[in-house]
């Protein structure tokens, strides 16, 4: 088995604190309302979100994804630290054993967030990454995460 890591760094206008409630803590509840085309639903199927918890996230048809169900492995709302493992679905290609996360969201000096994501990808045998799979993949995380951080800007009170 080998592993291959990336580090992604991302700014934002929102403060670290509501962009880790809501895109975190709450995902199961705000991101099918904010992207109905893309996610059908995000429901737990063992636990009840904190650590050694499953969320299963069921994408909307037409996607090129079924579903997807990863391991919670770490939340801690003091340090605004989520560590997770995509441990079953459609995203798990061929070749791939699994695939971890570590999130982290840190205040910046204008008052909004610096987000530092880890990825790290377990392959079986010799199998090898394609380059495009990997960047379509951090595009729609990408998104995503804009798609919340606007809903954040344009609704001041909400996960304050």
């Amino acid at each position: 088995m080998g592993a291959t890591t990336f580090t992604d760094e991302h700014t934002s206008a929102v403060a670290p604190s509501r962009i880790f409630k809501a895109s975190i803590v709450d995902s199961h509840n705000l991101i099918p309302k904010l992207v109905p085309q893309a996610i059908k639903s995000i429901e737990f199927v063992q636990g009840n979100g904190g650590a050694g918890s499953i969320k299963q996230i069921n994408f909307a048809e037409g996607g090129g994804f079924g579903t997807v169900k990863y391991q919670i492995d770490e939340l801690n709302e003091d340090t605004l630290t989520y560590k997770y493992s995509l441990v079953e679905g459609d995203a798990l290609i061929e070749g791939l054993e699994k695939i971890t996360y570590e999130v982290k969201f840190e205040p910046s000096p204008n008052g909004g967030s610096i987000s530092k994501i880890t990825s790290k990808y377990y392959t079986k045998d010799d199998f090898k990454l394609k380059e495009e799979d990997i960047k379509a993949g951090k595009e729609r995380v990408l998104g995503m995460y804009k798609v919340v951080e606007d809903y954040l800007l344009q609704n001041p009170d909400a996960y304050a």
